[in-house]
């Protein structure tokens, strides 16, 4: 890691064809460090102290890193399950973690560890079998995506609530991508079109407020949101792209060099 990482912005991509995740000052791109010894490092997240959270998927744990920092301080374990993605609640600081259990054949989970520390509490949702991704809006509220028997499947958590609500939206999704809260809606991927949509929430039913289009990319898979950018990891693109948010078009910056990126984060330094 560079010796200025931990004064800088940071923009960290985990990258499924090297079992790596790489390290770049954010916005401009320049490469600042690689983090190693992940089995399937997949999706990221990151809490208001601009600590990351790395889901190591096939090593069945979650690592916590330090802004900038080379080596984790603390480790999660998800025994026998498949940690996919991450999101930090950012009223309490629990931790949500998205479980797809091996082989692939049985229901995923989801997970949320208090404080981001064990022992976490166990949620499940009988309209979802395979739990994509998950992300907090600014009201501790939790919604996650998936799929079931070729199905796309959108849920809410809400806040102080122990069961799921389901949500009805128009669009038909191929693939569930990134869920996050933008900060007026909840945005979610469809991958396979390179689409992020916008839905107000409202019970059970999410209405279409916009969408973005992310020309050029190629599966971009777990993208993040920071402000008036987009950041979108390309698996079939061996790359990332920004684009404007939620305006999207052609993209503005292209980092090149990964193998099969898939999930992104933005670490914002400490004071900054």
């Amino acid at each position: 890691m560079a010796p200025d990482a931990a004064g800088i912005d940071l923009l960290y991509v985990s990258d499924a064809g090297t079992d790596d995740v790489f390290v770049y000052a954010y916005p401009s791109g320049t490469p600042k460090g690689k983090l190693t010894g992940f089995a399937r490092p997949a999706g990221l997240c990151v809490d208001k102290s601009g600590d990351v959270f790395i889901t190591d998927l096939m090593a069945f744990r979650i690592l916590k890193y330090r802004h900038g920092a080379a080596k984790p301080m603390a480790t999660l374990k998800d025994p026998a399950e498949e940690p996919g993605d991450c999101s930090v609640d950012p009223t309490t600081g629990n931790l949500a973690v998205t479980n797809i259990s091996p082989p692939y054949t049985g229901a995923g989970d989801v997970l949320v560890f208090p404080k981001a520390k064990g022992p976490p509490k166990r949620y499940v949702d009988s309209a979802i079998q395979y739990y994509e991704f998950c992300g907090y809006d600014t009201k501790g509220n939790l919604f996650i995506d998936g799929m079931k028997t070729g199905n796309f499947g959108l849920a809410e958590l809400p806040k102080g609530q122990r069961s799921f609500t389901n949500i009805k939206v128009s669009e038909s999704i191929e693939f569930a991508g990134a869920v996050q809260w933008d900060g007026n809606a909840v945005a979610v991927g469809d991958y396979e079109r390179n689409l992020i949509y916008r839905f107000a929430v409202s019970g059970d039913t999410g209405t279409e407020v916009g969408v973005t289009h992310l020309k050029g990319g190629l599966l971009p898979i777990g993208f993040w949101i920071e402000g008036s950018t987009v950041i979108g990891p390309n698996d079939e693109g061996a790359n990332v792209m920004f684009w404007k948010y939620p305006a999207g078009g052609f993209h503005t910056k292209k980092i090149s060099g990964l193998r099969y990126p898939w999930g992104a984060t933005i670490s914002l330094a400490p004071n900054s």
